[in-house]
């Protein structure tokens, strides 16, 4: 596996597959072309189905049209082979194609294609499961963090810093702002107002209630464009963000064990992008929301003491009860079911952690096969349940 910093990137939402990504790939393909007369971007599959309501052709446009005049071409029926985020940057001199390029944005802001190998990777990791994993801190007496420590560069504490900073910002701006969220559907953000009525509960209410404001900050911070954490992706942002932050403000843990959660969660992560995928095009919200339920999952047994096998307990929870989610934002906006799914997977991130710390972590699913699981039910999704706004909930608009 690689770091588990490509699993926390930082920037500007509203998603890593769709706007992320392909501004990376406009950037490389410009560093490539810097002196072409003209770009010619083809969109196909998902990305084009959605691609603007996501801003996809923004974020493109954005890198390349300071330097030459730039056309986008949506193809939302042709699906290339190895992902269905696929573009085609080409460069003109005039009618000539000097140089094209066929990427895919894969998950997460990440890039691929079927000409990188897996042995081009640079791989840091040498386990790759959960149960392997799991079984090295049985024989070592350590936990994951303490793999993830071992295994990354000695900037991952610094890295996860400012990862851990970015997050509290976004939520803090969210919780600071009203109005309504760019896009046609005119939804009004609804954090500040679930804030302010969360103070005047007590006890149980107000502990989810707050959960649920901090999750709408972060994933409306996201919808607007703001600066987020990717958990695994943009579009899930506020699930990990809002537990931690939750935990931070309420149960008094240290920043120390805010990052060594996050190292865990970033672990979990991993594990499911490198075995399966985190790409709402090819898998579903499963591999976004589900995911992130997971990292959250995990990351919240571990402050709350949880042992390793606990820990994996909560996080197979975690993903197992999201098998199947569709991916259909209506409009192809990351906002009507996004937002809400944030909402709803923090609070049962908590719950999972609950759950896993009666248990003594015995259990007969294992995580690593939940992640089969949801990569091979992902894989039978019909296409219009993954990211094209023509199945599921986006068809009744």
């Amino acid at each position: 596996m690689e770091t588990i910093k490509k699993i926390f990137r930082i920037g500007n939402g509203p998603s890593s597959s769709h706007t992320m990504g392909p501004k990376k790939a406009a950037e490389i393909f410009l560093q490539r072309n810097p002196t072409a007369k003209n770009y010619r971007v083809t969109l196909y599959g998902s990305l084009a189905a959605t691609g603007k309501g996501h801003l996809t052709d923004q974020a493109i446009l954005n890198v390349l049209t300071p330097i030459a005049p730039t056309e986008i071409i949506w193809q939302p029926n042709v699906i290339l082979d190895f992902h269905p985020n696929g573009m085609l940057f080409e460069a003109l001199d005039g009618e000539r194609v000097s140089d094209s390029w066929t990427i895919f944005s894969i998950g997460g802001g990440a890039l691929g294609s079927p000409d990188i190998k897996e042995e081009d990777k640079h791989h840091i990791y040498s386990l790759n499961t959960l149960t392997e994993i799991l079984q090295w801190c049985k024989q070592s007496g350590k936990t994951y963090w303490e793999y993830v420590q071992e295994s990354e560069d000695k900037d991952i504490w610094d890295y996860l810093s400012e990862v851990w900073k970015t997050m509290q910002n976004a939520i803090d701006n969210g919780l600071d702002t009203e109005g309504m969220l760019p896009g046609p559907l005119c939804v009004r953000r609804k954090a500040p107002e679930y804030y302010i009525k969360a103070m005047g509960y007590t006890d149980n209410l107000r502990t989810r209630s707050l959960v649920f404001a901090y999750a709408l900050a972060c994933a409306e911070e996201n919808a607007s464009g703001g600066k987020i954490v990717t958990a695994p992706t943009c579009g899930s942002c506020g699930v990990l963000s809002s537990v931690l932050y939750h935990l931070s403000k309420n149960h008094s843990f240290s920043d120390r064990r805010i990052l060594k959660a996050l190292a865990t969660a970033g672990l979990i992560g991993n594990i499911v992008k490198h075995n399966a995928s985190i790409s709402g095009a090819d898998v579903g919200c499963q591999g976004e929301i589900g995911v992130a339920c997971a990292m959250a999952s995990a990351a919240a047994n571990q402050l709350f003491g949880g042992s390793p096998s606990q820990i994996e307990y909560a996080a197979e929870m975690g993903l197992e009860h999201h098998l199947g989610l569709t991916c259909d934002p209506v409009c192809g906006l990351v906002q009507i079911p996004c937002i809400e799914r944030n909402a709803y997977a923090a609070a049962r991130a908590l719950d999972a952690n609950i759950y896993a710390t009666l248990t003594d972590g015995r259990h007969l699913v294992s995580f690593d096969k939940v992640v089969a699981a949801m990569k091979e039910t992902g894989h039978n999704l019909p296409y219009l349940y993954k990211e094209t706004s023509t199945g599921g909930l986006a068809a009744y608009f």
